[in-house]
């Protein structure tokens, strides 16, 4: 697949994946986002290119919600930056994620050349926040947060609003499951962090 290729499918059709004979350089991989700015892609650590679904409108007003609360705080510490799901990741493990909340410290991003951080920084946030639309499935979902794990993320929660379930993923450690909660302390690189979610389990 050319680098300048556009790609269509039908919204019945998502999520898809498309696998590639010869996986995309870094490079040819920005550039085929570039050229589709109106389909969400990441790519898994085998080169395989994931088409995104849209989130829907709760879904997306819930992960507001999260990026919102992260930004507040992260203003107020003054050690890092939030990204929301617009912005995408190059992991050291090959995969290329969207978040859809992260934060990374001032630190990292001090190690990473400006050019890459007005495209997709090679770089891992040390907190990810992943919030389910009703197209994920659990075991997808939890894939992903394993290998933003193992990517350099320190701690990453995948909130499933719908069941009022938070699962909390640690290096090294299996997840941990959440329920009945109203809020969630940060630990380790945002410590200090806490999310209500009160909002988040309502929905619309």
């Amino acid at each position: 697949m050319h680098p300048g290729t556009r790609v269509e499918l039908p919204q019945d059709a998502l999520p898809a994946r498309l696998l590639l004979d010869v996986p995309m350089s870094d490079e040819e991989y920005y550039a085929f986002c570039a050229a589709n700015p109106d389909v969400r892609f990441e790519r898994s650590a085998e080169g395989e290119i994931i088409i995104v679904p849209p989130a829907g409108f709760e879904s997306d007003n819930r992960n507001a919600d999260v990026v919102g609360q992260l930004q507040e705080w992260a203003k107020r510490e003054s050690r890092g930056k939030v990204a929301g799901p617009s912005a995408e990741f190059f992991l050291p493990t090959g995969a290329a994620f969207s978040p859809d909340a992260a934060w990374i410290s001032d630190a990292r991003l001090a190690a990473v050349p400006r050019s890459e951080l007005r495209r997709f920084p090679h770089a891992a946030p040390e907190f990810v926040v992943e919030v389910m639309s009703p197209s994920d499935r659990l075991k997808r979902a939890t894939e992903k947060m394993r290998e933003w794990i193992r990517g350099g993320v320190e701690l990453a929660w995948l909130i499933d609003a719908d069941q009022k379930t938070i699962y909390v993923f640690r290096p090294g450690a299996e997840p941990e499951k959440l329920t009945g909660i109203e809020k969630i302390r940060g630990e380790g690189p945002v410590a200090g962090f806490e999310l209500d979610l009160k909002d988040i389990w309502a929905g619309l």
